[in-house]
């Protein structure tokens, strides 16, 4: 009987430490995903006023990628995000596909409790988050 009840309290604890660490994954993730949507909001909003191609035309909002590159990084240091997140980088896909959406990928590092010792490196997340200005009367 007492291996039985080891048995079965060697697997809470095994159960128990990968739902912790399965959790911590998927909160370093949501707070990945928020601070993208914040740097792409703050890219998108980094625009030039494009050609009015006709008279009596509407100004179209242009994006640049290296621009939405460095605002989506500047944003990132004003909030102090590079302290708060282990391995924080503005990953490669950041930019503009089409000149009016802003496109900032960020990846990260995660450290799960309990089984850090396992995986000394972390594991690597990324969260990607578009923004579209709009120029509206």
């Amino acid at each position: 009987m007492t291996v039985l009840i080891i048995g079965f309290v060697m697997l809470a604890l095994l159960v128990s430490t990968v739902v912790m660490a399965a959790s911590s994954l998927y909160i370093e993730h949501k707070k990945l995903l928020s601070l993208a949507e914040g740097a792409s909001v703050a890219a998108a909003d980094s625009y030039t006023l494009g050609q009015v191609e006709t008279a009596g035309g509407t100004p179209s909002a242009l994006l640049n990628g290296d621009r939405v590159r460095n605002v989506a990084a500047d944003y990132l240091s004003r909030n102090g995000a590079f302290g708060r997140v282990a391995g924080l980088a503005v990953a490669s896909g950041t930019g503009t596909p089409d000149g009016s959406t802003a496109v900032v990928v960020l990846s990260a590092t995660v450290h799960p409790p309990v089984v850090n010792f396992l995986i000394p490196d972390g594991i690597t997340i990324a969260a990607s988050s578009t923004a579209r200005s709009r120029l509206t009367r």
